[in-house]
């Protein structure tokens, strides 16, 4: 009868006394398979898994170098080569392709680096290119080491052993090398000691900040200082009066009477100005007198103004 388990044929025994009632379920899941094979090197036991972990330990290892800002700049092409050494950068070594072809820029560039005693190098060309990291290098590269920075208390030295007042500039957001290299060549001619920049956010002493000062950064100091505020701080209980140049500001340059004593004088950049925290750590705050409505001026251009009626004062 239908459903009567205990007659004869009704269970099938397997050989090995399994009940087998059926077998459709267990070929369709043998058929699905188990997904796709893992990679070697996931798979715990495979030589390939037992090769990353040694290479990952072998890393794990090594000593780790500091990474630092303060390499060498490399300066390609002829044309820019020849205008560092016009400007008489200090270029510390000069690389030229084998095998590279000599017009009027090249022989310059030959003269230019015998006479300021450039060591020159030749290299094959695909070296140059990596020395480069693949600028378009015309066969020509110039390579300048990394900028000797200042300490900010070692403007104040500069100024004691001169027998003057310190007169120090601060730029303050300033990152145009352009700019910084303007207002380090108005340092130079209106007589301060130096000037401070902030290590992060802020124009460096790269090759184009040398080529605009004209070779005065070669005797004004540029000091880096870690944080602005603290070190304008720091310049106040050594007894400098600090200002900072803004458009709204409560004297006219012209009527400053700090002018003649130990002085720190803080430019902003042209879009922003001077920063908050900066601001408000100022003595006080000067303005540049102006016929037209211009917003704002050029870092170097505001900073060389203020550089100059300060000298004037000082005379």
């Amino acid at each position: 009868m239908a459903g009567n388990s205990q007659r004869r044929g009704a269970v099938k025994k397997s050989g090995k006394g399994n009940p087998t009632a059926g077998s459709g379920g267990r070929r369709r899941r043998g058929l699905e398979g188990k997904g796709p094979t893992p990679r070697a090197e996931d798979r715990p036991y495979h030589k390939a898994h037992k090769m990353a972990q040694a290479a990952e330990k072998r890393e794990a290892a090594k000593p780790r170098r500091k990474k630092s800002d303060g390499g060498p700049e490399w300066v390609a092409g002829r044309n820019s080569v020849v205008e560092l050494l016009r400007a008489k950068v200090p270029v510390s070594g000069l690389f030229i392709a084998d095998g590279v072809e000599r017009d009027e820029r090249l022989r310059e560039i030959l003269r230019l680096s015998s006479e300021q005693h450039v060591s020159l190098q030749g290299v094959g060309r695909h070296e140059l290119d990596q020395l480069t990291g693949g600028a378009v290098h015309q066969g020509v590269a110039a390579k300048l080491n990394a900028y000797d920075y200042a300490d900010p208390d070692d403007l104040l030295e500069i100024a004691a052993e001169r027998g003057e007042d310190p007169l120090i500039v601060i730029l303050d957001g300033v990152t145009d090398p352009r700019n910084l290299g303007a207002v380090v060549r108005s340092a130079s001619g209106f007589g301060a000691h130096g000037v401070v920049i902030a290590e992060r956010r802020s124009a460096q002493m790269t090759a184009s900040a040398w080529k605009t000062s004209a070779g005065a950064a070669a005797r004004v100091r540029v000091a880096r200082a870690t944080n602005l505020t603290r070190q304008i701080q720091a310049y106040q209980k050594a007894g400098l009066m600090v200002v900072g140049l803004a458009a709204d500001g409560d004297v006219a340059l012209p009527d400053l009477d700090l002018a003649d004593g130990p002085l720190v004088v803080v430019v902003g950049s042209e879009g922003k100005g001077i920063s908050r925290l900066v601001s408000e750590n100022c003595d006080q705050i000067v303005s540049i007198p102006m016929a037209s409505d211009l917003e704002s001026l050029n870092a170097g251009v505001a900073a060389g103004i203020a550089l100059y009626a300060i000298a004037r004062k000082r005379a």
